[in-house]
Protein backbone atom coordinates (compact mmCIF):
# COMPACT_ATOMS: atom_id res chain seq x y z
CA UNK A 1 0.00 0.00 0.00
CA UNK A 2 1.27 3.27 -0.78
CA UNK A 3 0.02 6.01 0.82
CA UNK A 4 0.96 9.93 0.12
CA UNK A 5 -0.22 13.34 1.17
CA UNK A 6 -1.38 16.67 -0.65
CA UNK A 7 0.44 19.52 0.31
CA UNK A 8 -2.89 20.93 2.41
CA UNK A 9 -3.53 17.93 4.31
CA UNK A 10 0.45 17.73 5.04
CA UNK A 11 0.15 21.51 6.46
CA UNK A 12 -2.87 20.76 8.62
CA UNK A 13 -1.42 17.65 9.91
CA UNK A 14 1.65 19.84 11.24
CA UNK A 15 0.14 22.17 12.81
CA UNK A 16 -2.57 19.80 14.25
CA UNK A 17 0.69 17.41 15.59
CA UNK A 18 -1.14 14.61 13.20
CA UNK A 19 1.87 12.26 12.78
CA UNK A 20 2.55 9.84 9.88
CA UNK A 21 2.05 6.92 12.26
CA UNK A 22 -1.05 8.30 12.69
CA UNK A 23 -1.87 8.54 9.24
CA UNK A 24 -0.20 5.06 8.58
CA UNK A 25 -2.82 3.60 11.40
CA UNK A 26 -6.06 5.14 9.43
CA UNK A 27 -5.35 3.64 6.32
CA UNK A 28 -4.38 0.14 8.22
CA UNK A 29 -7.80 0.03 9.40
CA UNK A 30 -9.40 1.30 6.19
CA UNK A 31 -7.41 -1.46 4.53
CA UNK A 32 -8.33 -3.92 7.28
CA UNK A 33 -12.23 -2.98 5.98
CA UNK A 34 -12.77 -0.52 9.58
CA UNK A 35 -13.92 2.29 7.01
CA UNK A 36 -15.54 4.88 9.31
CA UNK A 37 -17.62 6.50 6.68
CA UNK A 38 -17.11 5.23 2.84
CA UNK A 39 -18.25 8.48 0.68
CA UNK A 40 -18.59 6.23 -2.35
CA UNK A 41 -15.88 6.92 -5.80
CA UNK A 42 -12.72 5.66 -3.93
CA UNK A 43 -13.54 8.44 -0.99
CA UNK A 44 -13.78 7.65 2.51
CA UNK A 45 -13.21 9.28 6.17
CA UNK A 46 -11.56 8.17 8.58
CA UNK A 47 -10.95 9.37 12.31
CA UNK A 48 -7.71 10.39 13.42
CA UNK A 49 -7.63 10.34 17.72
CA UNK A 50 -6.09 14.10 19.13
CA UNK A 51 -2.96 12.87 21.21
CA UNK A 52 -4.30 11.42 24.17
CA UNK A 53 -7.76 11.43 23.59
CA UNK A 54 -9.83 8.94 21.47
CA UNK A 55 -10.71 9.02 17.95
CA UNK A 56 -14.58 10.35 18.68
CA UNK A 57 -13.49 13.78 19.19
CA UNK A 58 -10.36 14.32 17.02
CA UNK A 59 -9.74 14.82 13.27
CA UNK A 60 -11.59 13.47 10.28
CA UNK A 61 -9.60 12.60 7.11
CA UNK A 62 -10.49 12.56 3.77
CA UNK A 63 -9.01 10.02 1.64
CA UNK A 64 -8.91 9.13 -1.44
CA UNK A 65 -9.02 5.65 -1.42
CA UNK A 66 -7.92 2.25 -3.37
CA UNK A 67 -7.63 -1.04 -1.47
CA UNK A 68 -4.54 -2.51 -1.35
CA UNK A 69 -3.19 -0.28 -3.62
CA UNK A 70 -3.11 3.69 -2.86
CA UNK A 71 -4.18 6.00 -0.30
CA UNK A 72 -4.18 9.80 -0.85
CA UNK A 73 -5.02 12.30 2.22
CA UNK A 74 -6.48 15.24 0.80
CA UNK A 75 -8.35 17.02 3.65
CA UNK A 76 -8.65 17.06 7.24
CA UNK A 77 -10.61 19.12 9.75
CA UNK A 78 -11.29 18.94 13.38
CA UNK A 79 -14.72 17.47 14.43
CA UNK A 80 -15.08 20.93 17.05
CA UNK A 81 -14.28 23.01 13.87
CA UNK A 82 -16.42 21.41 11.21
CA UNK A 83 -19.30 18.88 11.33
CA UNK A 84 -18.82 17.26 7.92
CA UNK A 85 -18.11 18.10 3.88
CA UNK A 86 -20.70 19.86 1.73
CA UNK A 87 -22.39 17.82 -1.25
CA UNK A 88 -20.40 19.97 -4.03
CA UNK A 89 -16.71 19.21 -2.12
CA UNK A 90 -18.10 15.41 -1.94
CA UNK A 91 -17.88 15.49 -5.57
CA UNK A 92 -14.88 17.52 -5.92
CA UNK A 93 -13.32 14.74 -4.48
CA UNK A 94 -14.84 12.25 -6.08
CA UNK A 95 -13.60 13.58 -9.46
CA UNK A 96 -10.14 14.35 -8.02
CA UNK A 97 -10.07 10.64 -7.13
CA UNK A 98 -10.22 9.61 -10.24
CA UNK A 99 -7.90 11.74 -11.70
CA UNK A 100 -5.49 10.32 -8.96
CA UNK A 101 -5.78 6.68 -9.19
CA UNK A 102 -5.20 7.20 -13.19
CA UNK A 103 -1.91 8.82 -12.05
CA UNK A 104 1.17 6.77 -13.39
CA UNK A 105 4.41 6.27 -11.45
CA UNK A 106 6.36 8.52 -13.21
CA UNK A 107 3.36 11.02 -12.75
CA UNK A 108 3.08 10.19 -8.82
CA UNK A 109 6.83 10.53 -8.83
CA UNK A 110 6.95 14.20 -10.34
CA UNK A 111 4.33 15.00 -7.62
CA UNK A 112 6.56 13.72 -5.34
CA UNK A 113 9.66 15.81 -6.54
CA UNK A 114 7.84 18.68 -6.97
CA UNK A 115 6.35 18.50 -3.63
CA UNK A 116 2.99 18.44 -4.47
CA UNK A 117 2.78 14.76 -2.43
CA UNK A 118 4.72 13.37 -0.06
CA UNK A 119 5.14 9.48 0.34
CA UNK A 120 4.91 8.29 4.14
CA UNK A 121 7.43 5.53 4.01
Amino acid sequence: MRIFVAKPFARFADREGIGDDDLRQAVARADGGLIDADLGGGVIKQRIARRGQGRSGGYRSIILFREGSRAFFVYGFAKKDQDNISARELRAFRLLANEMFAMTDGELNAAKRNRTLMEID
